[in-house]
């Protein structure tokens, strides 16, 4: 196993990484670790899995409200236990700051330490399903760059109370960034600000919201170097594939879709050739990057197998 950074500095390939998302509640992870064993042959170097606020639950039994939060999606961690047991691929889990205080938050950090994780994607987190805005715990942290600060602290040793010889953990962290800026902030340079902040704390690299349109990176890229912002960018990418992700798409990832790649999905007479001239997007896409440099391509998998693994065959063929 190693450090997504190590990766990042040494390998001489271009470098490929997943990210997946756990089941509903109740449902099976056979379909998840089947989807990664057809993408296997691609040797991904890491796989990223999603970690999702819990909402809260108000129940009454015997005339006595209780408050419950509930996780539409546990399994998390013992995703990742799955990844690297049965694939010998690192897994990344995200951590993010809402629902957690920071207690918590580094009695999580202790069960990763312990557990052999040594990469974190760590992040504020959306807010849970119902809450328009994001509101910390008491105690918690409300921006990402907090979270980085205790990741790192506690790669120092330094724990939230004083112990006696404290071991240190061995974290490597990387954050999240948006090309296009994050929805709430009201420009990109204060987005940039924020993101350098992250780094300036202890944030080893980057991985992209998605995009479709390769000057978004290529600007927000230079951008970002410009105050000071030098660890690598991984760009994410999603395959865009069906006439509906045309509006869930930008609805619930606050993106910009191009109209080339608009109108070649509503032009399309089959659903099939709606998927074929999604990922031929993606792909023209994703070429530009590697023309461009980046040092590796991110893919937002989620519930996209087929997709993702079309788009894999298309631009890693005879490149690996």
């Amino acid at each position: 196993m190693a450090k997504v950074i190590d990766w990042l500095k040494q390998n001489d390939k271009l470098m490929f990484s997943l990210e997946i998302t756990p089941p509903d509640r109740g449902k099976s992870v056979d379909d998840i670790l089947s989807s990664i064993e057809t993408m296997m042959p691609f040797d991904p170097q890491f796989i990223n899995v999603t970690y999702h606020q819990p909402h809260v639950v108000y129940e009454e039994k015997a005339g006595v409200i209780s408050r419950r939060p509930r996780r539409k999606k546990p399994g998390t961690v013992g995703i990742c236990s799955a990844i690297r047991n049965r694939f010998r691929v690192e897994p990344v889990p995200h951590l993010i700051c809402g629902g957690f205080d920071h207690f918590e938050t580094e009695d999580a950090l202790i069960d990763l330490n312990f557990l052999g994780i040594e990469n974190i994607l760590a992040l504020r987190g959306d807010p849970p399903p119902g809450q328009p805005r994001y509101i910390p715990e008491k105690n918690g942290h409300q921006y990402a760059w907090q979270l980085v600060e205790q990741i790192a602290q506690l790669n120092r040793g330094q724990y939230i109370d004083e112990l006696e010889d404290p071991f240190p953990t061995n974290f490597c962290i990387g954050v999240a960034a948006y090309p296009e800026k994050h929805f709430e902030s009201p420009n990109l340079e204060k987005d940039l600000f924020y993101l350098k902040k992250k780094v300036d704390m202890g944030a080893e690299y980057i991985i992209t919201q998605m995009f479709y349109d390769f000057r978004q990176y290529r600007t927000f890229v230079e951008k970002a170097r410009a105050i000071g912002i030098q660890v690598p960018i991984i760009p994410g990418l999603k395959p865009l594939v069906s006439k509906k992700q045309i509006t869930t798409i930008p609805s619930s990832f606050h993106v910009n879709i191009p109209a080339e790649l608009v109108a070649s999905i509503e032009e399309a007479r089959s659903r099939e050739q709606e998927f074929a001239n999604g990922v031929r997007f993606l792909a023209r896409l994703a070429e530009q990057l590697i023309d461009y440099g980046v040092p590796g391509i991110h893919v937002f998998s989620m519930g996209q197998g087929r997709a993702a693994k079309a788009f894999l065959e298309t631009v890693f063929a005879g490149k690996r």
